[in-house]
């Protein structure tokens, strides 16, 4: 009997146990459903007044999971994944939307909420659709609805919407009776300045403050208004902050103002407000080990911010991929190519491509060209840099910085290919600008390319002599012996302007210059004794102590005759330039002259066609065939150097 009463005990204290069990899991789900019931939608929505994302989704996450027909649980968790200025999860938002509208399509806050992810996603006319449907189904009565239909447009952090129908809208909510919103006030003012009135978006802010004294979002609003207008508004903008901070230091958004204003002038400052944003973000801000590792960037510990950005790659399963650009960014500055390259591999491949920057190309293509083999990838870069960048000023910089690098190394075709673009984004290039692309190509012989930019500084500032003598320089560099005359009209054009100058002394290089080739023409090419005497002479009024002009001038003065004249040279009429380089010479005696970027020259004239390639002279007849080959003819006299005052490079 014994055994019995032992297996009764043990029946009775495992049915005991059971039902402990029981009312353990029925209290576990009873206090769940008292902690969804205890957070309401104006707890989500505070949160979200905070920037505390994570906390207000889980709010409205929450209670959507409670009563899946929680219309404005719906409507808010969709605002709450829209929010942030970065990683917008538009497509989240889209999918709470299509669901709670898929069992309530009538309702006008989710098809405000809908056609506030549509304007995101750049579709206007449907989200113009989806608005004026909720403002029917409301019968523009709710102020909740107008309110969402008007910040959805008049967001001036968004790049999206019509701020004049947001002004409409909202001003059709404060009309209703009974309105006392100071959120939808400063909605109000946003849209205001959204549209450009600042007077109205501030007297709205302030009638927010009326409404509630304390809402810091107003007078931080107030201060942006300033802030926009630069530096000269400081004190006052930073006054607006500091009041911000006084109705609400937990108002989050201030201290990431502050913190990013004093980030690039004062570290010390920068850091203080970075430590009070995350103490008031709390576990809401998920980047924070990244942000606390930055900041040893900007205290320029590069060594220590590598240090720290990897402690946070090895504290997370999926890295921040801005933590591998920080990587990069510090070991460039610490003149490591190697990790800094290694460093911009890893970013590149886990960062969205929409979140790569002008400056993360930029500097990426510096640290690829110091590794040969990569320089079409870096130009790639660059071109990618410059499309993205939204200023004129901001893709010529990119330009000129890649340029500049190709110059240091004294590679100048790569230099002039990049200062050329220059030309191509400046609505007004400088005469500085078209100088930089056309003596780089100048000086590693790419003359025809030269005379090309050269030509561009003519026909911008016709009254400069620099761009005549220039052109002509480069013309003479590809016709070395002048047998072609291709630099003729831009010596004789910069002689005519030269002379024009009031004031010689500054050009003396270049005027003087221009009549040494004349002389050299008129005596080598025309034989014409008098001519070349007589650019002697001019150019000895300008210089009356050149010793080359002098000399020439007694030589020839002895000469008697300049035997035997040849057939008269062919001087161009008319001469263009193709966008390859390509420059085509029609001489007045019908010939027609093709030069090509590496120098080949071919003239067809009478049906006969003359071709100069790589120092040799080759004819050919009508009929197809080499009718001889002979050397190429005596040299010239060479070139003279570059001189004179030259704008100064940038």
């Amino acid at each position: 009997m014994f055994w019995k009463i032992n297996i009764i005990v043990r029946l009775k204290q495992q049915m005991q146990m059971k039902k402990l069990k029981f009312t353990l899991v029925l209290l576990s789900s009873l206090m769940a459903v008292s902690l969804v019931n205890a957070q309401s939608i104006d707890d989500g929505k505070k949160f979200l007044y905070y920037d505390k994302y994570i906390s207000a989704k889980n709010v409205f996450q929450g209670l959507l999971n409670a009563n899946p027909a929680n219309e404005e649980a719906a409507y808010w968790l969709g605002q709450t994944l829209i929010a942030p200025d970065e990683d917008k999860d538009i497509a989240g938002a889209r999918a709470v939307y299509t669901k709670a509208l898929a069992a309530n399509p009538n309702s006008a806050l989710l098809n405000a909420g809908m056609g506030h992810v549509e304007l995101l996603e750049g579709k206007t006319q449907e989200a113009r659709n989806h608005f004026e449907t909720a403002i029917s189904l409301s019968k523009g009565k709710s102020i909740d609805v107008l309110d969402a239909v008007g910040f959805a447009n008049g967001d001036f952090d968004s790049k999206e919407g019509d701020a004049a129908y947001a002004v409409e809208k909202l001003q059709q909510a404060t009309a209703i009776k009974g309105f006392k919103d100071a959120r939808i006030m400063t909605d109000l003012g946003d849209a205001y300045r959204k549209a450009g009135d600042g007077g109205s978006a501030q007297r709205s802010y302030e009638a927010a403050l009326g409404i509630d004294s304390r809402y810091a979002r107003a007078k931080y609003r107030i201060g942006r208004i300033y802030q926009s207008q630069g530096e000269t508004q400081r004190d006052i903008f930073l006054r607006y902050f500091d009041e911000a901070i006084s109705l609400d230091p937990n108002y989050t958004k201030v201290y990431w103002r502050l913190y990013q204003y004093y980030y690039e002038t004062d570290v010390t400052k920068s850091a203080q407000y970075l430590d009070k944003y995350l103490a008031a973000k709390g576990t809401d801000e998920p980047n924070s080990c990244f942000l606390h590792a930055q900041m040893k960037y900007a205290q320029g510990l590069f060594a220590d911010a590598i240090a720290a950005a990897d402690n946070c790659i090895g504290a997370s399963a999926t890295p921040y991929p801005n933590l591998y650009g920080l990587k990069a960014y510090a070991a460039y500055k610490l003149n490591d190519s190697v990790a800094s390259k290694s460093g911009f591999d890893k970013y590149f491949q886990t960062q969205k491509p929409e979140k790569i920057g002008p400056r993360d190309y930029e500097t990426y293509a510096k640290v690829l060209l110091k590794f040969p083999g990569n320089e079409e990838l870096a130009g790639t870069y660059i071109d990618k840099a410059v499309e993205i960048d939204s200023t004129e000023a901001g893709k010529v910089a990119l330009l000129k910085s890649i340029a500049s690098v190709y110059e240091s190394r004294q590679q100048y075709a790569n230099a002039g290919e990049w200062y050329k673009k220059v030309l191509a984004i400046k609505n007004a290039p400088t005469k500085t600008d078209i100088y930089n692309a056309g003596y780089s190509f100048y000086r590693v012989g790419k003359f025809p390319q030269a005379s090309e930019m050269f030509g561009i500084y003519t026909q911008k500032f016709p009254d400069d002599i620099f761009g005549y003598y220039m052109m002509g320089k480069s013309y003479w560099g590809i016709d070395t012996t002048m047998a072609y005359g291709l630099a003729n009209n831009a010596f004789a054009k910069a002689i005519q302007v030269g002379e024009a100058y009031p004031d010689k002394s500054k050009i003396i290089a270049q005027l003087v210059g221009s009549y040494k080739y004349m002389v050299g023409y008129s005596a080598n090419i025309d034989k014409n004794k008098d001519m070349a005497i007589s650019f002697a002479e001019k150019g000895l009024l300008v210089d009356p102590s050149d010793a080359e002009l002098l000399q020439n001038k007694d030589i020839l003065s002895k000469v008697k005759e300049l035997k035997p004249p040849p057939k008269p040279p062919v001087k161009s009429d008319k001469t263009s330039i193709a966008p390859d380089g390509t420059i085509t010479s029609v001489g007045n005696d019908g010939s027609t002259t093709v030069i090509i970027p590496g120098g080949k020259i071919t003239t067809v004239k009478d049906g006969i066609t003359t071709i100069i390639e790589n120092g040799k002279v080759t004819m050919i007849g009508k009929d197809g065939k080499v009718i001889n080959q002979t050397p190429p003819p005596p040299g010239r006299p060479t070139p003279p150097k570059t001189g004179g005052t030259a704008p100064k490079k940038k």
